[in-house]
Order: C-alpha cells, then sequence, then structure tokens
C-alpha cells in the first residue's frame, strides 16, 4: 500500500457535473481540497452515453456556476457539447481533478475519514463530500428468465448508436426521455416495440414558444419535489408522440418474461427478438461509503439538504431529489453545493 497522503480540509469523491460545481464552491471558500475521479478526464458519465444524446434542457439551463454553457442560450445541446463544457469548465477554475482514481473503502479514523483506492493509494480529509452522481450505477430490473436470453441485453448506458441493430427485432424498455430518443432512432433501422410499466406521459417541449424549464422556474415547480429527473413526462416538439400514431414503432406493456429467444407478453403471446435495451434508469453509486451508515432501511441516503444526518462530515451533492427535482441536473448541483458551504465550514470550524 502507497502511504497516506496529507490531510485535506475536503476531499470531493466524484469529477462529474456534481464534483466539478462542488470544487468550484470549495475553492471559493479558500479550502484544501482534491477531487477524486475513476474516470480517466473530468466530465463524469457522459462521455459514455449515446452518440445522439440531447438534452432536454436548454443551453441556458445547463450551466455550472460561474460559467455559461456556450453556444445559443434556446438551442439544446448535444452529449459531446457537454462534454467538452465539462472539460472545460475544470481547466479553466483549475480544479485539482485526480483521474483514475477509484475509492473502494472509507473509513473514519481519529481525524476525519480514510478512503481506500482500488490501487492501494490512501487520501485521507477532514470531512467529505460524496458527488459520486446519480447516473454510474445502470439498473436493469430483475425479470423472469433474462440470465437465458440468447440475444443482445444491454441497459442504454452501453447504447451508443444503431449500427449493431439494423434489421433486428428490439424491445426498449422504459417510459422517460432516453428511452423514447433510442426507440425513435432504432426505428429508422429495426423493427422496434416500446415496453413499458407505464403509460407514456408527453409534454409540450416549448409552450407559447417558452421552454418546459422557464415554466418550472416561473411557477417555482422546479423547487419541488413533483417531477423526478429520471422520469419526467417525455418533452417532446411532436417528434415522438407523432412517430407512436404513425406506428413507426410500436408501444405495448411490458413483458412478463423472457425467453432463450424472445419475450412474453400479458396473456401469454411470445414474441422472437434480437435484443432488449433497457432504458431503466440508474441508481447512485455509495457503495464504498456504506459501512458509514449513510442509508435508511430503504436504502435511501440519510441527509438532508445534503448534509448527512448519520454522520457528521460527510456531505452529498448530486443526488436525486436531494433538495429539488433539478438536483440531479447540470444545473442543479451548483445550487446544491452551496447550500452546503455553511454546514460544511461549520463542521470544520472554519
Amino acid at each position: 500500500m502507497n502511504s497516506l497522503s496529507k490531510r485535506h480540509d475536503v476531499i470531493v469523491v466524484g469529477g462529474g457535473q456534481a464534483g466539478l460545481a462542488c470544487g468550484w464552491h470549495v475553492k471559493q471558500r479558500g479550502l484544501d481540497f482534491t477531487i477524486l475521479d475513476e474516470q480517466d478526464k473530468p466530465g463524469g458519465n457522459w462521455r459514455h452515453y449515446y452518440d445522439s444524446l440531447t438534452l432536454f434542457s436548454p443551453a441556458s439551463y445547463s450551466s455550472l456556476p460561474g460559467m455559461p454553457f456556450p453556444g445559443a442560450p434556446s438551442a439544446y445541446p448535444r452529449r459531446d457539447e457537454v462534454v467538452k463544457y465539462l472539460e472545460q469548465y475544470s481547466k479553466h477554475f483549475e480544479l485539482p481533478v485526480q483521474p483514475n482514481i477509484r475509492i473502494v473503502r472509507v473509513y473514519r479514523d481519529s481525524g476525519g475519514f480514510r478512503l481506500l483506492s482500488e490501487n492501494g493509494t490512501e487520501f485521507s480529509s477532514r470531512a467529505i463530500v460524496v458527488a459520486t452522481g446519480a447516473f454510474s450505477r445502470p439498473f436493469i430490473p430483475n425479470i423472469a428468465g433474462l440470465h437465458n436470453f440468447e440475444g443482445t441485453k444491454i441497459h442504454s448506458s452501453s447504447y451508443r448508436n444503431v449500427k449493431p441493430f439494423l434489421g433486428q427485432r428490439v424491445v426498449v424498455v422504459g417510459a422517460a426521455n432516453s428511452a423514447l430518443q433510442i426507440a425513435y432512432e432504432l426505428a429508422q433501422v429495426a423493427k422496434v416495440t416500446l415496453a413499458t410499466r407505464e403509460s407514456v406521459r408527453f409534454f409540450p417541449q416549448r409552450i407559447l414558444g417558452v421552454d418546459f424549464h422557464s415554466w418550472l422556474k416561473w411557477t417555482g415547480l422546479e423547487r419541488t419535489r413533483w417531477l423526478n429527473d429520471q422520469s419526467t413526462p417525455v418533452l417532446d416538439d411532436g417528434t415522438y408522440r407523432n412517430a407512436l400514431k404513425s406506428g413507426l414503432f410500436a408501444h405495448t406493456s411490458m413483458f412478463e418474461r423472457v425467453t432463450s429467444s424472445g419475450v412474453v407478453w400479458p396473456g401469454g403471446a411470445e414474441d422472437q427478438i434480437d435484443g432488449i435495451i433497457f432504458a431503466t434508469g440508474f441508481r447512485p453509486n455509495l457503495k464504498p461509503f456504506e459501512p458509514l451508515d449513510i442509508l435508511d432501511s430503504q436504502q435511501g441516503v440519510k441527509q438532508h439538504q445534503g448534509v448527512s444526518t448519520s454522520n457528521p462530515g460527510i456531505f452529498f451533492v448530486g443526488l436525486p431529489k436531494q433538495r429539488n427535482f433539478a438536483s440531479a441536473t447540470l444545473r442543479g448541483v451548483g445550487p446544491d453545493s452551496e447550500q452546503i458551504m455553511d454546514s460544511l465550514h461549520k463542521y470544520l470550524n472554519i
């Protein structure tokens, strides 16, 4: 094992949007800190999403603190634009991101915390901000027979483009924005069925020429937990609704089980298919911190406004619905980071 590093005031775990936004606020406060990230470059999981991914929030609602998202405020950024922005953000503010550091265990010591990385290096800090994000643990539901399926079965986080699915029969599972984007794209080259446990709820991308997110801001709904960033209504300019109506791809209730070569629908009918893509969301990556008693009996995080309620010195940024609907989004992680700063200073007695 390598020698223990110097003790920082704060270690931020995660170099995605949440970690970078938190790093900006910590730096403004003049604290000694570092950001540990398992990726080789800043930007979190954005660079691993599918090629055509388009944000459902415009650039004006996609900024981290201190640096507006470039381009037309009303434009909807693509994946590569977000990756470039996050890389430039880290570089511009000279945030101390240490890449290729995967934390596997966190425990207390007399001065605060020790963090053990996969390669054996230990880090030390007085306080920790958990910014591992809401999109690092792909979630696939437990479905009877899925392990026997001989076709392609992937989570949307592993989907890149249509090329592997040309001419195939594909089921896309999910009812939110990513599921519809992927189903629509695949339907240009494959026979696609969208399978959902609930109805697909559409909402206009723009109302009277104004983006959905502006309405959330004006009405105050973005400050509530009424919506969930991973299951919001599908924001649509008419493209996806019309595609469903025209039969470009089918939509049906969720299948009941999987066979070696297909799926069995409610009622017993079976379809032979080539692949299943699960656009079924993510879970926060909190496993290294679980021994510190951060989860309740329902696997929810014991926190209030980003401050741990069970373990002094631990703070959170980027959890879904941490404070409100926007918490796990580009525009939400900045205010959430700012929210914890006073509590962080108080804990450090600065």
